[in-house]
C-alpha cells in the first residue's frame, strides 16, 4: 500500500468507464464493424421435437444481396470440444450448430442465411421453407417426471435425517415450485467474427469469460489457442447467460472462416428466450423438523430441476442448505428430467436463488408452527461452522448482520397476528430470510506497467459486465503506487492479455485484485531496482530504502516521481506481473446476510406491491462502496421480479415459449421499485485474500423472494408456494386476524 494512498480502498470511487459509455465510444459486441462485413440471421424451429425433413432455400438465395445459407446438409466441419469447466473450454451445448436434422426445442437455429445487409439477411430468412416430422414435446417438468423420470444430480447426507424426521416434536412437509425465468440483459448476444490470412481468428463476443471461450473455440476449430482472439471489452450485462459459449458464437465463426470475410450474427431478443439459456424449473420438496426447544434435528432439500435432452444442467438448490443452518441429521439431493427446451445455464445466483426461495419460506413455516418468531428461530439455528465441509467458517456475521437489519428495518413493531397491520386501505406485511453464497477464487494473471509519462497500465484477460470491474482494477494499482485513479489506465476483455476469470458467480473481484496488486508490486520492485542502479536516481541506497507515496519512490528526505526514475535510467516503463491461485481449502468460505421486506397488499383493488427492503450484507471488505451498493440494489430489484412477476410461460401442448419478448415476459419498471437500505457490514476476511474482500454480485438476489413470500403469508394468511406471487393466487378475501 501506499503512504498516502490508504482511503482509495473502500472508497465510493465513481465507475472509470462511465464517460466512454454515456459518450458512446464504449463498443459493444455488435458495434465492431468493418467495410466488407457480411450479416448472419437465423432461421429458427416451429415444433419443439422432431427433425428437418426438407430444406427449400431455393427462393430466399434469388432475394437481394444474400451470400450463402447454412444449414444441417451445408455447414463447415467441426470438432467438439470436451466442455470441461476444469480444463477452461466449458461450452453451453456440447452439440455442435447443425450437427444433424434433429430438433431439441422451439427456436433452435435450423439455418443461418448471410447476406450483405443485416436488413436482406431478415428478409431472406423468412423465405426459408422448412418442412419438419414432428414428434410430441415434453413440455414442462410434470411432463418429463411422467415421461423421462430423473437423472441424479448429486447431493449430501450427514446422519440420519429420515429417522429424526419420525421422531421430532414438529414438523413440516411441503413443496415449492419455481418457474423458467429468461436473463434477459439490456445488450443481446452478438458476434463478430474474421479471420486474417495466415488463419488466426478474432472475435468479438457479447462473453461473459474470453478466456473460456478461446480454448473451447481452439478445441472446436483445431487451431492453437494463441491464433485466437477473443475481444470483450464492454458487456450490457449477461446475468449468466453469456459465461459460456454458445452455438451461435461457434457458427459465426466457422461461417466467416468459410466466406473468408467478416461475419456479424445477433440474436434477436425472441430467440434469446430459447437459444442462449434460462433458469430451469424446479420442484423442491422440503421436510423439516424441531426438537421441543425449536432447534432443527432433521432436513431434508429435494430439488428437480428441468434440463435439456442434449445437455445435462443441474440446479444445485441445495447447496445452501447444507450449511446455513445446523442441523445433524441433513439430506440434500438434486435430480433433472429432460424437457424440449434449450439447455438452461447459470442465472444470476444460480442454485441458490430458487433454493433459498424453498428454504427460507420453509423455515419460515417451520418458524410458525414451532411458535417462535422468524427472525429469533434463524438466530437459535444459525450454523457456526461448515457442518457440510466440516471446516470453520473463514468470516460469518450473519448474526449480526440479522440483528442490524432488524433493527433497522422496525421488525419489533411488527404485530404477529396475520393481516393485522392496516394503513388506510392497505394490509401491511413483515418478512424477512437469510441470504448466503459462496465465496470463490480462481488462478489469475495479471500485468502493471508503470510508464515514463507518470501513468500506469493494468491489463488482465477477466471482463466487466457492469459491475465496476475496470474501478476497482484501477483502485488497486492506486492502492499500491499511489498513483491517482485518473492516471490509470484499465484494460480488460482481451484473451491476449493475462489469463483472467470469468465474470460470474461472484469470483471476479476476489480473483482479479491479489494478482494486479502483486504484479503493481512487481513493477514497483523493477523500478525500485533502475532507482538503486548505477544510473538510478537513488544510486546510494537499496531498494529496500525506498518507500513509496503519490506515484512518487522517497529516500532520505529526497522524492522522485516514478517518470523522474525512468527518465534518469533511460526506460520508458518498469513492468510486472502476477499469478495467484485459487482459494485454498482450509476454511468454508461464504457471504451471508440477511432481508427484511415490507410488503402492501389492498383486497379492494387486489393491488400487491413491496414497498420496502432493509439488506444487511456480509461480504467481507468492501472495495468500492458506491458499485458494492449498486450491486445489492440491482439485485434486490431483480429478486422483486423473481419473487412477483418473472415467468417464462410455455404451451403445454408442443412446448413452444408463448411469452418471449420484453411486452409479455414482465419484469419489474420503476413504478415497482420499493425503497431499498442496503448495510454494508465491511468485515475484512483476510483468510481468503489478501483484500480480505469477496464477491457481491449475487448475494443479494438469495432469499429475497423468500422474504417477499414470508411478508405476502403475515399480509394475507395465504402461504404463495410457487413463483411468481401474482395476483390471482391472492384474490380470495383476507382472512380474520389469526395468529401467526
Amino acid at each position: 500500500m501506499s503512504d498516502t494512498q490508504q482511503n482509495i480502498i473502500g472508497a465510493g470511487v465513481p465507475r472509470i468507464d462511465g464517460p466512454d459509455k454515456l459518450a458512446g465510444r464504449a463498443n459493444y459486441a455488435a458495434d465492431n464493424l468493418s467495410p466488407d462485413m457480411a450479416y448472419g440471421y437465423g432461421v429458427f424451429s416451429t415444433i419443439a421435437k422432431g427433425k428437418v425433413t426438407r430444406l427449400d432455400v431455393d427462393e430466399a438465395k434469388r432475394m437481394p444481396g444474400v451470400i450463402d445459407i447454412f444449414h444441417h446438409d451445408h455447414f463447415p466441419s467441426l470438432y467438439r470440444t470436451p466442455s470441461s469447466f476444469v480444463q477452461g473450454n466449458k461450452v453451453e451445448e456440447t452439440r455442435l450448430p447443425f450437427e444433424d436434422e434433429r430438433v431439441y426445442y422451439e427456436g433452435q437455429f435450423v439455418a443461418l442465411v448471410v447476406a450483405d445487409s443485416f436488413e436482406n439477411a431478415r428478409a431472406a430468412a423468412r423465405h426459408v421453407k422448412v418442412e419438419y416430422a414432428s414428434e410430441s414435446a415434453v413440455a414442462n417438468l410434470a411432463q418429463g417426471l411422467e415421461d423421462n423420470g430423473t437423472q441424479a444430480g448429486g447431493g449430501h447426507s450427514r446422519g440420519d435425517a429420515a429417522s429424526a424426521f419420525d421422531s421430532a416434536d414438529t414438523t413440516i412437509d411441503v413443496t415449492y415450485h419455481t418457474p423458467v425465468e429468461t436473463h434477459n440483459p439490456m445488450e443481446m448476444h452478438a458476434s463478430v467474427a474474421y479471420w486474417d490470412a495466415q488463419g488466426n481468428l478474432t472475435i468479438y463476443d457479447a462473453s461473459q469469460g474470453v478466456v473460456v471461450e478461446r480454448n473451447a473455440l481452439s478445441k472446436i476449430f483445431a487451431i492453437a489457442p494463441e491464433r485466437i482472439t477473443v475481444h470483450a471489452p464492454y458487456i450490457g450485462s449477461g446475468f449468466g447467460s453469456k459465461l459460456w459459449t454458445w452455438p451461435h458464437a461457434i457458427a459465426t465463426a466457422a461461417v466467416s472462416r468459410e466466406l473468408g470475410r467478416p461475419v456479424q450474427l445477433v440474436v434477436p431478443r425472441q430467440q434469446m428466450f430459447t437459444t442462449t439459456g434460462h433458469r430451469p424449473e424446479t420442484r423442491q420438496r422440503m421436510r423439516l423438523a424441531t426438537d421441543g426447544n425449536g432447534k432443527l434435528v432433521s432436513l431434508r432439500h429435494e430439488a428437480i430441476n428441468t434440463t435439456s435432452f442434449t445437455d445435462q444442467y443441474v440446479e444445485t438448490c441445495g447447496s445452501v442448505t447444507k450449511s446455513l443452518y445446523s442441523c445433524p441429521d441433513l439430506t440434500v439431493s438434486h435430480a433433472t428430467t429432460q424437457v424440449n427446451r434449450g439447455t438452461p445455464t447459470s442465472m444470476r445466483a444460480p442454485g441458490a436463488a430458487p433454493g433459498l426461495f424453498a428454504l427460507e419460506s420453509a423455515i419460515d413455516e417451520m418458524a410458525l408452527a414451532a411458535g417462535v418468531d422468524p427472525v429469533q428461530f434463524r438466530l437459535d439455528n444459525y450454523a457456526e461452522r461448515d457442518e457440510s465441509q466440516d471446516l470453520d467458517f473463514s468470516s460469518n456475521h450473519i448474526v449480526e448482520a440479522t440483528k442490524q437489519a432488524a433493527e433497522r428495518f422496525g421488525w419489533h413493531e411488527r404485530n404477529p397476528q396475520i393481516g393485522s397491520m392496516r394503513e388506510g386501505r392497505e394490509i401491511v406485511g413483515y418478512g424477512m430470510a437469510a441470504c448466503n453464497w459462496e465465496a470463490l477464487k480462481r488462478p489469475c494473471d495479471a500485468r502493471v506497467s508503470l510508464r515514463a509519462d507518470g501513468t500506469a497500465f493494468a491489463s488482465c484477460a477477466t471482463q466487466d459486465i457492469g459491475t465496476g470491474t475496470y474501478t476497482i482494477v484501477a483502485q488497486a494499482v492506486s492502492d499500491v503506487t499511489g498513483i491517482p485513479i485518473d492516471r490509470i489506465t484499465v484494460k480488460l476483455g482481451d484473451s491476449s492479455y493475462p489469463d483472467g476469470p470469468i465474470s460470474g458467480g461472484s469470483w471476479a473481484t476476489a480473483t482479479t485484485l491479489p494478482a494486479i496488486a502483486g504484479a503493481a508490486r512487481n513493477a514497483l520492485d523493477e523500478l525500485k531496482r533502475y532507482a538503486t542502479g548505477s544510473n538510478g536516481i537513488f544510486a546510494e541506497a537499496s531498494a529496500d530504502d525506498l518507500s513509496v507515496a503519490d506515484g512518487a519512490l522517497r529516500y532520505d528526505g529526497k522524492q522522485a516521481s516514478f517518470a523522474e526514475v525512468l527518465d534518469a535510467a533511460r526506460y520508458g516503463s518498469a513492468d510486472g506481473e502476477a499469478h495467484t491461485e485459487a482459494a485454498d481449502s482450509k476454511y468454508s468460505y461464504r457471504s451471508f446476510g440477511a432481508h427484511f421486506v415490507e410488503v402492501r397488499w389492498d383486497p379492494g383493488i387486489s393491488h400487491l406491491r413491496v414497498s420496502r427492503v432493509v439488506s444487511a450484507i456480509d461480504v467481507g471488505k468492501v472495495i468500492n462502496e458506491t458499485t458494492a451498493r449498486n450491486q445489492v440494489e440491482g439485485a434486490v430489484v431483480m429478486g422483486v421480479g423473481m419473487g412477483l412477476f418473472e415467468a417464462t410461460e410455455y404451451d403445454e401442448r408442443n412446448g413452444r415459449p408463448v411469452n418471449n419478448d420484453y411486452a409479455e415476459y414482465v419484469v419489474p419498471v420503476h413504478a415497482d421499485q420499493p425503497e431499498i437500505d442496503v448495510i454494508l457490514l465491511d468485515y475484512p476476511d483476510l483468510a481468503f485474500n489478501e483484500y480480505g474482500a469477496r464477491g457481491i454480485g449475487e448475494i443479494g438476489i438469495t432469499g429475497l423472494a423468500a422474504a417477499i413470500g414470508n411478508a405476502v403469508h403475515h399480509a394475507t394468511g395465504k402461504r404463495i408456494r410457487e413463483l411468481p406471487i401474482t395476483l390471482d393466487k391472492l384474490m380470495d378475501d383476507v382472512p380474520q386476524a389469526q395468529s401467526a
